[in-house]
């Protein structure tokens, strides 16, 4: 009898931290399958003393802070306060959306597309929800994904690709934003254009957030957010970063580094070793270097849509010198299917969790406008690189 229980209480446990290990593969899908893919190809490439040259400690010490200085103002709810100020001035369903999406687009330059979803969407479908407008949920939870996604690409810190391509080939940060000025400028066009077609009734709407910012803190985490700025944009050194930011938070607010995406950085580490070891393989090297030899921009777009662009940048990186056209690849690429850019799948749970029972309908919609934008966007791109 005492065995049986035992038994059961074992397999109760067993059966409990096998659930919990699936949620957490399913919570970190991307990282989960870098760990494989890293694991994999170091049974082909066996460490070594190159490994240490794969990584870009640059591009992971500037992220980390970033990271970090955005949780620190995300604690303070920085983010929300000012866009809720900002949307509930408009006065028409058309202007709020406009206001929601451009919010978005531009919070995605400053706090990367995954940070400005999960900090205006809430506030889109409280909109939405609050005035009587649900039926244009999935349309405007579409469009700020996509200016989600496609709005961070004028600035080196504003998507992951963008922060390490800019530092694995030093690229001059004026050349930089003359390469993906004009597709950012196409970008914010076409989604304004989508915005206006709907309607321009009048919204009834109080605003629910009376929070007043703490001043103090307000302006030591923006001093610090541009600080961390300034070291992505090489006026100081990294490392100097990661001893100062860690340090003031440590201070301020210590949470604020405990909630850092740490999965983003391991997936980083984890893709870097992928990266190293496939280009290290003859046969790999030789099939990538001629497909990207052919079309850069078509492949990294392509790439896109099958493994999403953070890990697309850093493998085809070992592989092509054309880093105009993998800039842009790796952006435009981005809109497209819902793994192209991971950041869609927090829009797609978030209006499922809102609207049960009607993913597939979303899935369509979504589905139209990105590839309808990975078109036109790489339809302009073949005529300007």
């Amino acid at each position: 009898m005492t065995f049986q229980k035992n038994f059961h209480r074992h397999s109760v446990d067993l059966h409990r931290l096998l659930s919990e290990l699936f949620a957490l593969i399913r919570k970190n899908a991307v990282l989960t399958v870098a760990i494989v893919l890293a694991l994999a190809t170091s049974v082909i490439i066996p460490p070594d003393a190159e490994y240490l040259s794969y990584f870009d400690w640059k591009t992971l010490t500037c992220l980390f802070c970033t990271l970090a200085v955005i949780c620190a103002l995300k604690n303070i709810r920085f983010f929300t306060v000012l866009a809720q100020k900002i949307v509930f001035t408009t006065g028409t369903l058309r202007m709020a959306v406009l206001a929601l999406v451009y919010i978005t687009f531009l919070g995605s330059m400053l706090i990367s597309n995954d940070m400005a979803l999960l900090t205006f969407l809430p506030l889109g479908y409280f909109v939405l929800s609050s005035t009587g407008n649900n039926r244009h949920m999935a349309f405007v939870f579409i469009m700020q994904n996509i200016a989600a996604n496609l709005g961070g690409m004028l600035t080196p810190f504003g998507n992951p690709q963008n922060l390490y391509l800019y530092s694995k080939f030093n690229i001059p940060t004026g050349e930089f934003m003359q390469i993906m000025l004009l597709p950012f400028l196409a970008s914010i066009s076409l989604i304004t254009i989508c915005c206006l077609f709907l309607p321009r009734e009048r919204l009834s709407i109080s605003e629910p957030c009376h929070d007043r910012l703490p001043t103090k803190r307000t302006v030591i985490y923006l001093l610090l957010f541009a600080f961390s700025i300034i070291i992505v944009f090489r006026l100081v050194p990294y490392w100097l970063g990661l001893i100062l930011i860690p340090a003031a938070l440590l201070i301020l607010d210590r949470d604020a580094l405990k909630k850092v995406d740490y999965a983003l950085l391991a997936t980083f580490f984890c893709f870097f070793i992928f990266a190293g070891n496939m280009a290290r393989i003859p046969a790999v090297s030789t099939l990538f270097s001629a497909l990207l030899e052919k079309n850069t921009l078509l492949v990294s777009i392509l790439s896109c849509q099958i493994i999403s662009n953070v890990p697309s940048a850093v493998l085809l990186s070992q592989f092509t010198t054309d880093y105009p056209a993998l800039l842009l690849g790796v952006n435009i690429g981005g809109t497209g299917t819902l793994i192209a850019s991971l950041a869609s799948l927090i829009s797609f749970k978030e209006y499922v969790l809102h609207n049960p029972g009607r993913a597939g309908s979303y899935l369509a919609k979504f589905s139209a406008y990105n590839f309808s934008f990975v078109f036109i966007l790489t339809t302009l791109c073949m005529f300007i690189i």
